[in-house]
């Protein structure tokens, strides 16, 4: 991410909690993306462990599984999800 992309999702994501969502969808795929950053790329995830990663950042962690998974980032198959989609770090 670059530091105008930051500054975007530092509105929505203040000490590690999403605060709100953003209503713009442009603006909802940098949140996503900052989102999808906690699950490691090759690695599969039970539900449970998805719903804990994202219950740290809010309450309503099925809706941000479904926005993952809608939008690509996640990917999920029999229970299972991968990170599909994303910013990778190299």
């Amino acid at each position: 991410m670059n530091d105008t992309n930051d500054a975007v999702v530092g509105r929505f994501v203040k000490d590690g909690r999403l605060v709100i969502m953003p209503s713009k969808r442009s603006k909802l795929l940098l949140v996503l993306d900052h989102l999808a950053q906690e699950f490691e790329p090759g690695r599969t995830y039970a539900e449970r462990e998805v719903n804990v990663v994202l219950g740290g950042y809010h309450d309503d962690f099925a809706a941000l599984r479904r926005y993952l998974v809608d939008e690509g980032y996640l990917t999920r198959e029999g229970g299972v999800y991968w990170r599909s989609g994303g910013t990778v770090e190299v």
